[in-house]
């Protein structure tokens, strides 16, 4: 089954969920009214749009290509940018990939290599630019492996997966990723990937300054986060390839990936994900629960990748919300709740409810909006998604992130935000026109 196909059948099963999740036909009929007559989705969508013209950089203050942001906006970039320069922004990723086949962060031209970093990366079929890498995390080979597989979906370009980069295809650089992950981030005890400690999907350790390369002072740690990301890859990794033994492999693990997180990560009497399992001494400080913290963003993620039932989607959608509440905090774009305690991160996350120690990211927040939607809870997405729509127009941008009282903080135009919420708003619509048929 191709990409293609793959999400004409989501599309189906869309409508099926619709259908058969409580949402009866003249309520159906009422929420596509009320949908239809929001004039605020239209403006935040053509504001999206716009905010995705003006290149594949972060977004203002970020000079950078990232591969993890650039999977969360490369969908809508295809539709209003020329796909071929993003056909070689993805291929600049592929260029940079190490000799031991780990792929970097991100990427400048080396006259925009301004800022501080004692660790760059080169490579010699990339010899304009210069690369960097946030090693505490290890979502850059799954998240660049589902961008090139939603380029293709959006685009059909198949011919990506054998255009030659430094004497390798790129589904075979892709191949090699996925072997440096299970080589040097895989635990044999758990049969899942890990990197440091950080609080749910970021990439901020703490007990160091700088926080963002493993060193001395990190703790290794399994999340769900990297691990949903990696499932979520391997189903692209499946479709891309028609060697009959790679898909076979790909499916296997994939299936052991998934298996393993529910295992170890889902605290079933909970119904939540636990934050993190160490695999050596844990950094929490005593009297700390850490295993009552909820981490949003690793749980939609979670949910992308199929890892919860549509029973228990529900329930973790009502603990989000109940976190909201709790917390002050303006949306389900919520990092975490409760969050760590003060100094235990340093710098700018040295306090509760900022940045990525409890900040409110539409980036993640958004993702669960999407999901919602794709598993049928229609009504809770329109509601949910408000709060940051409304925040858009209000700020007449797309902010980074959120502290208390929805004060903006970070880029002023941060480009996954603006693409998780284009996507959304598109599912809406992709929802209204199925239920007015």
């Amino acid at each position: 089954m191709n990409i293609i196909t793959k999400k004409r059948i989501g599309l189906l099963l869309l409508s099926f969920c619709i259908a058969h999740i409580g949402i009866g036909s003249i309520q159906a009929q009422t929420l596509s009214q009320r949908i239809l007559a929001d004039k605020s989705l239209v403006k935040v969508d053509s504001m999206a749009k716009a905010t995705l013209q003006s290149g594949f950089n972060a977004g203002s203050g970020y000079s950078q290509i990232w591969a993890r942001d650039m999977n969360t906006f490369i969908e809508t970039a295809c539709d209003v940018s020329d796909p071929k320069n993003l056909r070689e922004a993805i291929l600049l990723f592929f260029a940079l990939q190490q000799p031991n086949n780990e792929i970097i962060d991100g990427y400048v031209l080396k006259k925009d290599f301004t800022w501080y970093d004692n660790t760059p990366y080169y490579s010699d079929a990339a010899p304009q630019h210069v690369a960097f890498k946030n090693t505490v995390e290890t979502d850059q080979e799954t998240s660049l492996i589902q961008s090139v597989g939603k380029y293709i979906s959006k685009t059909g370009d198949r011919s990506i997966l054998s255009e030659n980069v430094a004497g390798k295809t790129v589904l075979q650089r892709m191949d090699l990723m996925i072997d440096y992950l299970m080589n040097e981030k895989y635990s044999n005890k758990y049969g899942l990937i890990y990197g440091a400690m950080t609080a749910d999907w970021g990439d901020v350790q703490p007990n160091d300054d700088f926080g963002c390369d493993i060193n001395e002072l990190s703790t290794l740690a399994i999340d769900v986060y990297d691990n949903a990301m990696l499932v979520i890859a391997l189903d692209y990794l499946k479709d891309m390839t028609s060697d009959s033994d790679k898909q076979s492999y790909y499916s296997k693990l994939r299936k052991s990936i998934a298996g393993n997180i529910r295992k170890h990560l889902w605290d079933n009497k909970r119904k939540k994900f636990i934050p993190h399992i160490y695999l050596d001494k844990s950094p929490i400080p005593e009297g700390f629960d850490e295993n009552e913290i909820h981490y949003h963003g690793g749980t939609a993620i979670a949910i992308e990748a199929g890892i919860l039932t549509k029973k228990e989607i529900k329930i973790v959608n009502k603990q989000m919300l109940e976190n909201v509440r709790k917390s002050g905090m303006p949306s389900i774009g919520l990092t975490l709740y409760p969050a760590y305690p003060d100094n235990f991160f340093r710098g700018g996350m040295s306090k509760a409810w900022i940045y990525q120690n409890g900040g409110d990211w539409t980036w993640f927040g958004g993702r669960m909006i999407q999901q919602l939607i794709l598993n049928g809870f229609v009504e809770e997405a329109y509601q949910e998604i408000n709060p940051m729509i409304n925040r858009v127009i209000e700020n007449n941008g797309f902010y980074e992130w959120y502290g208390m009282e929805n004060i903006p903080s970070g880029s002023g135009n941060f480009k996954g935000s603006a693409g998780v919420l284009a996507k959304a708003i598109h599912l809406l619509n992709d929802w209204v026109e199925k239920n007015n048929r």
